[in-house]
């Protein structure tokens, strides 16, 4: 005879499995929501960090307006080479240690002095009447400042122009030669010289002319750069000064094309900047831009602006490590400071109110910024909404083959 099971118990059945079913589907969905991932730290918790702790100290959290994005850009403004250097006078024709000179003689006729010389280092050459024109090979001006010429003898070179030597030596060859004139020229300059060295087409210590040489003369007399302009930055140093501009900002500005003098350094330099967008963002990744520098409003569109459907408005941070003296004399007791004398400030803007686009016109973005957004707190209940209603389809999924069966 075959067991028959009753239909009440299959019920019974049933439903066992479904609450023991429904008890797994809500433990699921809790540890769901306890589990929910993130971007980062809410706009409550960054905002806390007045009163958190950054290697022992407080870190400060500068709610950005127009004053402070004005502020922060004058005081980020590079100091241009005009301002810094100055503007020099040309190098004149003055002659220094170890520079060569040339000196030629022209003696009347007869021709008597000069006549008699002969061999190397001294050319003669007779001229109309008898008279003589004698070349007397490049002579270097000594450590003392001297140089030596036949029938003149040792003469001091250094510190007198071209002109004035050749009075020097017509004084003395008045008497001994003939109606003397003299001509003297630099033929090699070695004391007014630009070094130029880093990202150019070829180091080299180029000259200086009476011309007056400016910068952007200099760096095309090397062959120019060799990476793009607007990733270039000029350094040059003059004794103890070291001014720095990006290159396009000094093209662009004739007054910052400065001349030159002896003995500066040019240093062009190839320095990426970059900062690192995280977050809700349309983009998390590490976004490069030019050394003249861009704003918050331009490094918001180059990632694409906020997520729409999971950014806060309200909390937009850059996080950077800040010159104290830009935050005009309000820094944080026992503010932790790295090795440079920077310090860790976070910037927040609030992008809710339409006025703060005026300010991201003027907030610069520096290099090694971090620009964040945290989520909206809505999007933490739109991740549990969602999982909820996944969980509930699955259960209603089991449900009805549990009622199928």
């Amino acid at each position: 005879m075959t067991a028959h099971t009753c239909p009440t118990e299959q019920t019974a059945a049933g439903r066992r499995q479904l609450r023991a079913v429904l008890i797994c589907a809500v433990a699921l969905s809790t540890a769901a929501c306890t589990a929910l991932g993130s971007s980062g730290p809410t706009t409550g918790r960054i905002v806390g960090s007045n009163t958190s702790s950054v290697q022992g100290a407080n870190v400060q959290v500068i709610e950005v307006n127009d004053v402070i994005a004005m502020h922060l850009a004058h005081a980020s403004a590079p100091v241009g080479f005009a301002d810094t250097l100055g503007e020099s006078a040309p190098v004149g024709t003055t002659i220094n240690r170890g520079d060569e000179v040339g000196v030629a003689v022209w003696e009347a006729p007869p021709a008597v002095l000069f006549g008699m010389l002969g061999g190397s280092g001294v050319s003669t050459q007779t001229t109309i009447g008898t008279g003589r024109n004698t070349e007397i090979s490049p002579q270097m001006v000594d450590d003392r400042g001297l140089i030596s010429l036949p029938f003149v003898g040792t003469i001091r070179a250094a510190g007198l122009t071209p002109r004035q030597l050749e009075q020097e030596i017509r004084q003395r060859l008045l008497g001994i030669a003939n109606q003397p004139q003299v001509m003297v020229g630099i033929v090699r300059n070695a004391s007014a010289n630009v070094t130029v060295v880093g990202e150019v087409s070829t180091s080299a210590r180029v000259p200086l002319t009476a011309r007056g040489e400016r910068l952007l003369d200099i760096l095309a007399t090397v062959g120019g750069v060799r990476q793009q302009v607007d990733k270039i930055t000029i350094q040059v140093t003059r004794d103890q000064t070291v001014a720095t501009m990006p290159m396009d900002a000094l093209i662009r500005d004739p007054r910052q094309n400065v001349r030159l003098r002896p003995d500066d350094i040019v240093t062009a330099i190839f320095q990426p900047f970059s900062f690192t967008s995280l977050g809700a963002t349309g983009v998390n990744a590490e976004i490069p831009f030019e050394a003249s520098g861009i704003t918050l409003s331009q490094a918001l569109g180059r990632i694409n602006g906020l997520q729409d459907s999971r950014a806060n408005p309200k909390g937009v941070f850059i996080f950077r490590w800040e010159d104290p003296s830009a935050l005009q004399g309000a820094i944080p007791v026992g503010a932790p400071a790295r090795a440079d004398g920077k310090i860790p400030v976070i910037y927040r803007v609030n992008l809710s109110d339409p006025k703060t686009f005026f300010v991201a016109q003027n907030f610069p973005v520096k290099n090694r910024d971090v620009l964040y957004v945290s989520n909206a707190p809505g999007a933490e209940l739109q991740k549990f909404v969602s999982i909820l209603s996944q969980t509930a389809f699955s259960i209603i999924g089991i449900t009805n083959g549990i009622s199928g069966n």
